[in-house]
């Protein structure tokens, strides 16, 4: 039923803690993991001096994305290959620059995935309003089966 399970990671141990129930899903229906993590833009790149001019040229902007995407596969590699020692088949995807949300959803309907997998953090009321909400965005606008936790803090 569900044979690609996308696992949304923002590089954070909470977002991981969603990893054992996207690996059990896999397991159950003999699906396979695709691990996501999205470049995003660094809020440096758009300081802008006193004088109005950006802060940063365009090219440090694209070798910071650059550095970015290759620390990203670094890091999901790492989950994927752990995934694998325990028989579970995992590939890893870094889409460029992009709105976090959107991204998800974009991915996820031109790649044939059946179930998406995601953590919240738990941002409600103004938390919402001010940092958004990439679990919220997804629920609104996959149209696909989702699996949604709110990871433990933390001890």
């Amino acid at each position: 039923m569900f044979e690609r399970i996308l696992v949304c990671l923002d590089g954070s141990k909470l977002a991981e803690q969603i990893l054992p129930y996207a690996a059990e899903q896999a397991r159950r229906f003999g699906g396979g993991l695709v691990l996501l993590r999205v470049v995003t833009v660094p809020s440096s790149a758009y300081m802008t001096s006193a004088t109005g001019i950006p802060a940063q040229t365009g090219e440090f902007i694209r070798e910071e994305f650059k550095r970015q995407e290759a620390d990203i596969r670094t890091y999901l590699e790492s989950i994927a290959q752990s995934l694998r020692e325990d028989g579970v088949e995992a590939e890893c995807v870094v889409p460029g620059p992009a709105h976090v949300g959107r991204a998800i959803v974009r991915y996820a309907r031109e790649n044939a995935i059946d179930l998406i997998c995601i953590a919240t953090h738990g941002h409600s009321g103004l938390g919402r309003v001010v940092f958004g909400s990439v679990a919220d965005h997804v629920l609104r606008q996959a149209g696909l089966p989702i699996l949604v936790i709110r990871p433990q803090a933390a001890a």
